[in-house]
């Protein structure tokens, strides 16, 4: 038996070349596509080359390049203007919004120390001792909610209204123009997602949806679509991940990095 020999080179076209003996019934090749590098396109944008490196290892999701970095400038856009990020989903659609805001308002990737003047406003308020401490400890963030925490609230409107406007209603409350609506649904049909959705569309929050690669009710109502390459719920799902953290990742770099607010 001779074991198949793969050959990587990270940022460009990544083969899988292989020797595979007469024994193996139905073995194939595979040629991943090629992924163009920052080096390539001319871009010298770190969460340029962070975006490469998952469309590496990922390259099923080359055809989200440009809605990926729609949304980035859509959140960054929002937090420079002081809004904030709302996200929504069912199901394993809502863990993954509790994740995306994890990833958002605390540390990623890279330090995201507090500014000067905040923590000069520490000092004044409780001391050098006690603000050196809690400075060290509070990190910069992106003003992000997951609208599938407030149970309290959700059960409230599902018991007295009607379930499927959960999230609409936290979007019509919460919201205001210039901030942005995350709904994530596999199947893009998801009810409470989609009115959600188009009440912040209509009152002027930027809508981002993350689905599978069906047409769908989110298509209508969504300023950037993002759509996973599969129609298998789980499937989806696993392309979710990478999505999001490519998102969360150049977001991260973009308002805190080298070139951002830490700078």
């Amino acid at each position: 038996l001779i074991f198949p020999r793969l050959r990587f080179r990270f940022f460009g076209c990544v083969k899988l070349d292989c020797e595979i003996s007469s024994g193996i019934p139905n073995a194939r090749c595979v040629k991943i596509p090629e992924v163009k590098t920052s080096l390539e396109t001319g871009a010298s944008d770190q969460a340029e080359i962070m975006l490469d490196q998952i469309l590496a290892r990922y390259p099923a999701l080359l055809h989200l390049r440009e809605p990926i970095a729609r949304a980035v400038e859509i959140i960054c856009r929002c937090h420079r203007a002081g809004g904030q990020v709302l996200v929504c989903g069912n199901g394993g659609s809502a863990a993954d919004a509790e994740h995306i805001v994890g990833e958002l308002v605390k540390q990623f990737k890279l330090p995201r120390r507090i500014s000067s003047e905040d923590q000069a406003r520490l000092r004044e308020a409780l001391g050098e001792d006690a603000s050196t401490h809690i400075a060290a400890h509070l990190q910069k963030g992106v003003r992000a909610i997951s609208l599938v925490s407030q149970t309290s609230l959700t059960t409230a409107v599902a018991n007295d209204t009607d379930a499927t406007f959960i999230f609409a209603q936290q979007a019509y409350v919460y919201g205001k123009p210039g901030d942005v609506l995350m709904g994530l649904s596999t199947s893009g049909n998801s009810a409470n997602v989609v009115k959600a959705l188009q009440v912040g569309k209509a009152f002027g929050l930027s809508t981002l949806a993350l689905t599978g690669a069906n047409d769908c009710a989110l298509d209508a109502c969504s300023d950037v679509i993002l759509k996973a390459p599969a129609t298998e719920t789980f499937e989806i799902q696993e392309f979710h991940l990478p999505i999001y953290h490519a998102i969360c990742m150049m977001v991260e770099e973009k308002l805190f990095g080298a070139a951002g607010e830490n700078a």
